[in-house]
This record gives C-alpha cells, structure tokens and sequence, in this order.
C-alpha cells in the first residue's frame, strides 16, 4: 500500500480529534528518522510503506519502549520486523488520537 495514502488516513484520524497534521508529521519523524523535507518526498514519490521504512534514514532506538494492544495484538510480541514497525506507527497515532500528549507519545 503507498505510504501516502496511509498517511493520509493518519491524518484524517488526527484531526477528527482536533490533532494537527503537524503532530503527525512529528510522529512519522521522531520514529523514522525523516526531516519534514523528506518525508514529503516520500509522500510525492508514491514509495509503499515497506520502502518508507527501509529508506528511514534511522529508526529511533527508543521505538523498543512502544508497548500495547493494535488491532487486540502486543505490540513488542510481532515477530515479523517489518509488521513491528508499521504497528509502531499505528500505535503512536492511536495514542496521538486518544489525546496523550506529544512528549510521552515520543517517549521523551
């Protein structure tokens, strides 16, 4: 699936919970490593989301500190690596949407 089209629907998410594109932006960033400039040249490009992970200029080591349920799975107990890290994702927007605010959702 292109990771424009999911990121579009992560936005959509956010803002029908009054959250800004710019705090999925900073997600999306914090995680991937991405400056705002590439990750809107991953979006033109129209990369799926498993080559948006594998160019991530450097995935943030405290990704491991991510822990709950998506879709009623653990998130730290999915074995396939790339499955783990889009529901890393998936899992910082969820809490991005239930309204935690943005320096516990990057663990900082």
């Amino acid at each position: 699936m292109p990771f424009a089209k999911i990121y579009s629907l992560y936005v959509q998410k956010a803002e029908r919970k009054q959250r800004t594109r710019a705090e999925v932006d900073c997600i999306i960033c914090w995680l991937t490593g991405y400056d705002p400039a590439g990750l809107q040249q991953q979006i033109e490009q129209g990369n799926d989301l498993e080559t948006f992970l594998a160019q991530a200029p450097a995935l943030n080591l405290n990704r491991t500190l991510i822990k709950g349920k998506v879709c009623g799975v653990q998130v730290e107990e999915i074995e396939d690596p790339l499955m783990r890290e889009i529901r890393y994702l998936d899992k910082l927007i969820d809490e991005l949407a239930r309204g935690k605010p943005l320096e516990k959702i990057l663990r900082s």
